[in-house]
């Protein structure tokens, strides 16, 4: 049901426009100023599940959550966390975006400042709206509402983005074994991994409960549209490159 509900905005979303501008690294370099907002705050929202669902404080004590979703949830925090880079070193999946921006040379300066500082005036417009709504989500959303974000607004969305930038970077012969690593990595773990067990660990918080069902379409809705605002502006920022006025 909830599937139905949310499936005209995430059609929506496969096919924006901003996707089809991303068919050149001078594009990509853009986006990714971007969408780096969106890899870090994704581990906020992942952090704000470990917290909620699994046991990490002192003393320890048994989550009242499956252990299925405890898995899951310190699976995933390993490998966003720690998870291995192309060369098999250890890696932060967000330290291996920035390297991927720097070998593009896409500017990395502003978002470190912001991570230091988390002084959000940093962060450009569109996906300044983006993280500010994920960061008051983590803090005060409920289990399912932090769950859905984190199935709807991130591990749903990703895999056919992602192939469409790789495409592009392959048919263009780009120089840029990082990036392309990071996106197939993601392929492969969100699409065959991370999206059906985000999808068990949201059903398992549910339950039978309208009230938390509703209130996680809710939030589903609110993230593909918060995304669709941070994809308006992505477009926005490759027009006005182009010399375009966005429509």
């Amino acid at each position: 049901m909830i599937e139905q509900k949310l499936s005209p905005l995430k059609q929506a979303l496969s096919h924006h426009k901003a996707y089809g501008l991303l068919n050149t690294t001078d594009n990509i370099r853009t986006f990714m100023e971007y969408h780096v907002y969106a890899v870090w705050d994704f581990m906020t929202l992942l952090k704000a599940l470990q917290r909620r669902l699994t046991c990490v404080d002192i003393p320890w004590r048994e989550s009242s959550y499956p252990t299925e979703v405890v898995r899951f949830i310190n699976e995933i925090v390993i490998g966003e966390e720690s998870d291995l880079d192309q060369n098999g070193q250890p890696i932060s999946h967000y330290s291996l975006y920035l390297e991927a921006m720097q070998e593009v040379g896409a500017d990395v300066s502003k978002v470190q400042q912001f991570v230091a500082s988390l002084d959000t005036s940093i962060i450009p417009e569109g996906a300044r709206e983006f993280v500010e709504y994920n960061l008051k989500l983590a803090e005060e959303g409920t289990d399912e509402e932090v769950a859905a974000a984190f199935l709807y607004g991130r591990e749903k969305l990703i895999p056919e983005m992602f192939t469409g930038i790789k495409d592009a970077l392959i048919s263009e012969n780009a120089d840029c074994p990082t990036l392309i690593y990071y996106l197939e990595r993601h392929i492969e773990l969100d699409g065959d991994e991370h999206g059906p067990l985000a999808e068990k660990c949201l059903k398992s918080i549910c339950g039978d409960d309208k009230d938390k069902w509703q209130r996680a379409l809710t939030v589903g809705e609110e993230c593909l549209q918060m995304r669709d605002a941070l994809w308006n502006q992505v477009e926005k920022a490759l027009l006005q490159k182009s010399g375009i006025r966005a429509a």
